[in-house]
């Protein structure tokens, strides 16, 4: 067995599974199969108020309840979703893609079908997650890069200096005070909101306007 396999069955192992599907042979059998992998499983139905905290991954039966009411559901779940279907159709397909499944196992259930989806949509959630957060991250850095902008033009406005001489400014107080360089230009933008707010202007080398200033 390689070390990729073993880390994939390792995953699968720790999995805490909630499935939600009538109580009948074909949920009893899912919820053994599971068992038998080494996963700590659940099964509610009907389908519960929410999905508890700890779940990670979901097995649902599209089409015994009302789909909007499990996309409510789901949505509120940090979980990967395997969708279970009792056959094809246009609107089966479509509670899929409203559920944003990860992975599809189709009645009768056969256990090899169950495994391979399974790992497929951990490996699916794990990998949206992880895009998600680089996302986030770039956002953030746009954001940072934005504000530090508009923190340049303040001093560029305030000290009658050019840009590169005001993002010197901010950068000399983030590196003095151990501190981003985001941090500091909020400061400013902060005290320039402040000054605003009780009608000061400040003109260029810092000398200040008061508020009845002509």
């Amino acid at each position: 067995m390689t070390a990729t396999l073993k880390r994939i069955l390792n995953d699968l192992r720790q999995a805490k599974i909630l499935v939600i599907h009538p109580k009948d042979e074909d949920g009893a059998a899912l919820v053994d199969h599971l068992r038998r992998l080494g996963c700590e499983v659940r099964a509610a139905w009907p389908p519960p108020a929410a999905i508890p905290g700890d779940i990670d991954t979901v097995f649902v039966q599209v089409g015994e309840a009302p789909t909007d009411a499990m996309v409510s559901l789901i949505e509120g779940a940090s979980a990967a979703v395997v969708a279970i279907v009792t056959y094809e159709s246009p609107t089966s397909i479509k509670a899929i893609i409203d559920l944003n499944a990860h992975g599809v196992i189709t009645k009768p259930l056969r256990q090899l079908g169950v495994l391979t989806q399974f790992a497929l949509a951990r490996y699916r959630y794990g990998y949206e997650g992880r895009l998600a957060n680089k996302v986030r991250k770039l956002e953030d850095t746009l954001k940072g890069r934005r504000t530090i902008e508009k923190a340049v033009k303040v001093l560029v406005e305030m000290n009658g200096v050019d840009e590169e001489t005001a993002y010197k400014l901010i950068r000399d107080q983030a590196t003095s005070k151990r501190v981003a360089l985001v941090s500091v230009a909020e400061g400013i933008l902060a005290a320039q909101e402040a000054m605003r707010a009780f009608g000061f202007g400040i003109s260029a080398q810092g000398n200040q306007k008061q508020p009845n200033d002509r």
